[in-house]
């Protein structure tokens, strides 16, 4: 913990009901966040137990149900910061995929597939940047932008090849707006690998999962499955003072994995 370095900060969370988003969400009401502008697409109990639980951190948190996909949502989540005047850090968190982990069964995913995984993964990011710019330029410091990516978009590994693609390129525009807004907005990504989330389960039977589980405690050089919470510290880190002379920078937060991989050519 870092004390509270969010003390008074405007958030936006999107996808934040559950997994990664909520535990984001939780760590910078922890740090003194002011306000926590919580996003969710469809969940709303879920969301509501995240909006519980940075309250109970002693944050207020609004909800807004809304699809990062669909411009008019991005700039009704943005338009909930509006009456605070500023946004100190925008998290861009929001992310689907189609499980389809033979990257090398091509039918496995289609045109639509992509199109979508793409509109929420990278251009939702954009549209969401682009909607609160203003608010983040009227940050006393520079407002700070954090992307989720994925080592899956390093390595060209994970979920499925859309999803993969997607990460890339979510990677490649962060690098783009760093430049481009700069100086007024910081704009950083993490790339997580495995985290222990409903999220994998969702593509997967029971006993597939906890094979996978075991199989990420074996192999990370860290030797875990890391949670939520331990991904958080990161994407928090990148959006608070302690990070203000860093931006365009692609952290990878994923307990080593990578190590297992060729030298990444593009780091």
């Amino acid at each position: 913990m870092a004390g509270k370095d969010f003390d008074g900060a405007i958030v936006v969370v999107t996808g934040a009901s559950t997994g990664l988003g909520r535990a984001i969400a939780v760590e910078t009401a922890a740090r003194g966040a002011a306000t926590i502008i919580v996003n969710y697409a469809s969940s709303a109990a879920e969301a509501a137990e995240t909006l519980r639980l940075i309250e109970a951190e002693g944050a207020h948190g609004v909800l807004v149900q809304g699809d990062v996909a669909k411009d008019e949502d991005c700039i009704r989540i943005a338009a909930a910061a509006a009456p605070y005047g500023r946004v100190d850090a925008l998290f861009n968190n929001a992310g689907v995929t189609k499980f389809a982990n033979n990257h090398g069964a091509l039918d496995a995913v289609s045109a639509e597939d992509f199109m979508r995984i793409y509109a929420v993964n990278v251009v939702g990011s954009y549209q969401m940047i682009r909607a609160a710019r203003s608010l983040l330029e009227s940050a006393p410091s520079a407002g700070a932008v954090v992307n989720t990516a994925s080592i899956a978009g390093v390595l060209g590994i994970g979920s499925s090849v859309p999803y993969a693609a997607s990460k890339g390129a979510l990677i490649t525009m962060t690098i783009s707006l760093a430049r481009a807004l700069a100086p007024k907005i910081r704009v950083n990504a993490i790339c997580p690998g495995y985290i222990d989330t409903p999220w994998f389960g969702r593509g997967m039977p029971p006993e597939a999962l906890e094979r996978m589980r075991a199989g990420v405690v074996s192999s990370t050089p860290l030797k875990v499955a890391s949670t939520a919470e331990d991904i958080a510290g990161a994407a928090v880190f990148l959006a608070a003072p302690a990070s203000r002379h860093v931006t365009g920078e692609t952290l990878m937060v994923d307990a080593g994995t990578h190590l297992g991989f060729a030298p990444m050519g593009m780091r």
